[in-house]
């Protein structure tokens, strides 16, 4: 069995999107253009009404996934397809864009606490121009996985222990925990070899194979089969994984494709009325 030790360590980078959300780039930014197959990570999280009231009208997208996963608070989904769903506290939102979709997010709360990741994930080529679907998971049907006294994991996507997460519709299958620990945590978790890896300490902070993260930082992993996890004080972290899909990525806002002929006809569909037909 191999550690996977840290290959890189990225700060997220303030900033807005949508109608004027405040949130934190972590994937996406200068520092980490794209983890393959991990387009973008955001983290929003604010008790201030108006750095998110005004929500993320409607918007195209294709050629990938976006994820939604909420910490804290309540988000509204209504897309092109038909699908209307609302996330809340430890709900997940898994949306196939497909050849095209026109989706909505906004905030079902005028006040309080929301707070939450927005995780995007490329698609190979064969399924770039699948049909667009939409899977809106309950909070209760994430299984929780003891890991051992100090430490439990959410298995939101993937299998950990012989608990599968409840996400059935990715092109693309991530490994997506979402760890909670208390003090004097020591863990070994299994992430399949030749995966891209990374956690993400978003409370506390914590040791990837005795190398300290803080709050707010990423750690991109080298290769492995485990990962050794451990912290003096109580924290939580997203722990996400996938196979590399290794094809040309070219991106432009919303779409997603592997060249700039696809890109322009994407965008030609969207200003003709064709994306999501």
């Amino acid at each position: 069995m191999k550690n996977r030790v840290i290959k890189q360590k990225v700060t997220g980078m303030p900033t807005q999107d949508g109608a004027g959300v405040s949130l934190t780039r972590i994937i996406g930014q200068r520092a980490l253009p794209n983890l393959d197959p991990f387009l973008m990570l955001d983290f929003f999280g604010s008790d201030k009404a108006d750095e998110y009231l005004a929500g993320f009208p409607p918007h195209p997208h294709r050629g990938f996934q976006t994820v939604t996963y909420m910490l804290t608070g309540k988000m509204g989904h209504r897309d092109s397809v038909g699908n209307e769903g609302i996330i809340e506290d430890g709900g997940i939102q898994w949306m196939n864009a497909g050849k095209g979709i026109i989706h909505e997010e906004m905030p079902k709360q005028t006040d309080g606490l929301l707070r939450g990741f927005q995780l995007w994930v490329n698609l190979p080529a064969a399924d770039k121009m699948s049909p667009p679907g939409y899977q809106d998971i309950k909070p209760e049907a994430v299984p929780v996985v003891a890991l051992n006294e100090q430490i439990n994991a959410k298995v939101l996507a993937g299998a950990l222990q012989g608990e599968s997460g409840p996400v059935n519709t990715a092109k693309v299958k991530p490994l997506f925990l979402d760890l909670y620990w208390q003090p004097d945590m020591n863990v070994v978790i299994p992430v399949t070899a030749g995966h891209s890896a990374f956690i993400y300490c978003y409370e506390g902070t914590c040791s990837i194979n005795k190398e300290s993260v803080k709050t707010g930082e990423l750690a991109v992993l080298e290769d492995g089969d485990t990962v050794s996890l451990s912290s003096e004080s109580a924290g939580k972290a997203i722990l996400v994984a996938a196979a590399p899909i290794n094809e040309p990525v070219v991106q432009y806002g919303p779409f997603v494709m592997n060249t700039e002929a696809e890109i322009h006809q994407a965008i030609q569909d969207y200003q003709q009325g064709r994306l999501t037909q």
